[in-house]
């Protein structure tokens, strides 16, 4: 059979080699190489080859080769668990981005003394270099297997597996667990080894369920690379959104409201307002009509938009009130289409632009909650576009442009896109699906930017562009989304008239720049690790005495600031002045500007930056001008599609 290298060389082999023996083949024999995909899928290297193929290598570098590093090296720490605990079961233990987890059920939680011990048997294992086999079972055989080891979770995962399939196992020396894999060829091929915490789980993510002990940890091919993973393990912790938010006074959580909602302190507040103002600006040059809705609704709007029907489980009880139900809003849509449908549209009228920062409540469940990142209530930077379909390409590479710009203001440099396209389950014909999978992929085309396909990844009602943002730390966030909505049109019945004087079915498009206002300003207070660039700054100067003498002079001074439109403070303390700058620096404040005798009688400041940095004598004029200039950001260049 020919076995050929993706854009690369063909080698014939004889039918029922393995991967490995087929790469080796081609001229790939390195130790590196950790799985390959065959005609796409990815498989072990162990894997018999029976017709001719077309394979690729895979390494530690890919996500995929990452993906089969981390699940075995689960296999390897479960393998660890049972041998120091066999009372232990086993559940399911998954790679994450860059770690990976397995829960186990055990009658106690694991101490950190316990996580001492599995990993130190866990780097025995890998020392073993035990040779790892994949096997195949029949429903009942794989069920009976596991019922004589004890294994209940396994049993009942296989029970609801589909009846006729094969079900695979892998095995490590005596150690076996349910796996579809694929897996590394021997334990020996992880490198180094480190588990992080421990935390609990209910079986498949179920309150109702039993309580399960679960243990991540990480692997890399060399020592080194975990001692860089936990260095930066330890840079987010210090970044830790919930830590500097309370370090800086900016927001809290406290149990006496309720978890999940937020309380804005007055900093936390002025830089939400910065966020705020800048967003309703830019919408309003941009062409958007911005427009307010209630909290709340009578429970049938949300019935007719589908949400009882698809989203019930997320929105919290309604209320009965003079007869009627009424529904805390989870979205802001059904609004929105209201307002569209109010009036008499035409194609002339259209596209029609209307952007709403609006609070939104959504019952997540207590174990999901995780300061600003997941919460009940939180406020989206929410816009519905209503165009034609001759509109629908040059409306989302509009919306594009507007995202990036956004993006790009608030510091962030690097991105990654996806196009969702259809899934199993959905609504609208196949021709409403096809007009705005193309519309979507023409505009990324015509921006020349990079995608990646997401098949079937798209919402029920269209498919979708979704746009994952980098941090300073390399970690991607969910935030921007464009998403094009067949169904709601069909379920209000909204309609424009035509050049043809008939009414015609307008396209929905739902997008948001930052996803919601909350998890954005979690994302930035990490990314900056709280200081914020000088325009977003809450506090942006704080001016200060050195003795009492320069009170006067300090109190001015800051009032000029504040007068010139900054965020200015003075700080009067009887303190020693190098108390106060290690306060404001506490406090990331931009820039301290000192007066002592000196700078009084030239009519100075003294001025350093929040890193340390002296900056020299100012005068106050020059201080406005410096401040000017850090408070800039750019201005977008609109190109406006008429």
């Amino acid at each position: 059979m020919k076995i050929s290298l993706k854009d690369g060389p063909t080698a014939d082999v004889p039918v029922g080699k393995t991967v490995e023996a087929a790469l080796s083949a081609l001229g790939f024999a390195d130790q590196d190489i950790v799985a390959a995909k065959v005609d796409g899928a990815v498989v072990d290297l162990s894997r018999p080859l029976s017709s001719s193929s077309t394979v690729e290598p895979l390494r530690f570098n890919s996500a995929e080769g990452r993906e089969v590093y981390r699940h075995s090296s689960t296999h390897i720490m479960a393998q660890a668990v049972k041998e120091l605990f066999p009372t232990a079961q086993l559940t399911i233990g998954p790679a994450l981005e860059d770690s990976f987890y397995y829960d186990f059920a055990y009658d106690r939680p694991f101490t950190p003394e316990d996580l001492e011990k599995i990993e130190a048997r866990a780097s025995e294992i890998i020392a073993r270099n035990l040779t790892i086999t994949r096997r195949e079972f029949s429903k009942q055989e794989a069920i009976d297997f596991f019922q004589a080891r004890g294994e209940q979770y396994k049993v009942e995962l296989i029970q609801g597996f589909p009846d006729g399939e094969p079900i695979t196992a892998y095995s490590q020396g005596d150690f076996v667990d349910l796996c579809r894999g694929p897996h590394l060829p021997t334990t020996g091929s992880v490198g180094a080894i480190k588990l992080l915490n421990t935390a609990g789980a209910y079986w498949r993510g179920d309150e109702r369920n039993p309580m399960l002990q679960r243990i991540y940890g990480t692997s890399f091919p060399t020592k080194a690379e975990v001692d860089a993973y936990l260095a930066r393990l330890e840079e987010i912790k210090r970044r830790d959104h919930r830590k500097v938010g309370k370090e800086l006074d900016l927001i809290s959580i406290q149990d006496e409201i309720g978890p999940g909602l937020v309380l804005w302190h007055p900093k936390g507040a002025a830089v939400r307002l910065l966020i705020e103002n800048f967003w309703r600006e830019q919408h309003i040059r941009d062409g958007y009509d911005l427009v307010y809705s209630p909290h709340t609704a009578r429970l049938d709007l949300w019935k007719t938009s589908g949400h009882v029907d698809y989203y019930r489980e997320n929105m919290f009880p309604a209320m009965k009130l003079e007869g009627s139900e009424y529904q805390l809003k989870p979205m802001n849509c059904p609004y929105h289409i209201m307002i569209y449908q109010s009036h008499l549209r035409s194609y002339r009228d259209l596209p029609i632009r209307y952007g709403e920062l609006g609070t939104v409540y959504r019952y997540e469940r207590t174990g999901v909650l995780h300061g600003l990142m997941r919460v009940r209530g939180f406020t989206q930077d929410d816009a519905h576009l209503f165009c034609r379909p001759d509109q629908m390409e040059s409306e989302v590479s509009r919306v594009l442009d507007f995202t990036f710009f956004v993006l790009q203001t608030f510091g962030f440099q690097e991105f990654e896109v996806f196009l969702s396209t259809r899934p199993k389950e959905s609504v609208g014909g196949d021709e409403h699906w096809t007009l705005a999978t193309s519309a979507l992929e023409a505009a990324l085309k015509s921006r020349n930017i990079a995608f990646h396909l997401d098949p079937g990844g798209g919402a029920f009602y269209g498919p979708k562009i979704d746009i994952k943002i980098k941090d300073a730390l390399g970690r991607s966030w969910q935030c921007s989304t464009v998403q094009v909505d067949f169904n709601n049109p069909e379920r209000f019945e909204l309609s424009y008239i035509g050049e043809d004087g008939k009414a015609h079915r307008p396209i929905m498009i739902h997008r948001a720049l930052m996803g919601s206002i909350e998890r954005f300003f979690g994302i930035l207070i990490e990314h900056y690790g709280g200081a914020f660039p000088t325009w977003l700054a809450p506090v942006q100067a704080v001016v200060m005495n050195i003795t009492d003498q320069q009170e006067e002079y300090v109190a001015a001074a800051a009032t000029r600031l504040k007068a010139a439109a900054f965020r200015a403070e003075a700080d009067l303390r009887n303190e020693k002045i190098g108390f106060k700058i290690r306060e404001a620096e506490k406090a990331k404040v931009p820039f301290m500007l000192v007066a002592g005798k000196r700078e009084v009688e030239n009519g100075t400041l003294s001025v350093r930056g929040r890193s340390g940095s002296n900056l020299g004598t100012m005068t106050l004029d020059q201080v406005v001008a410096l401040l000017q200039t850090e408070t800039t950001h750019p201005q977008r260049e609109l190109q406006l599609t008429l």
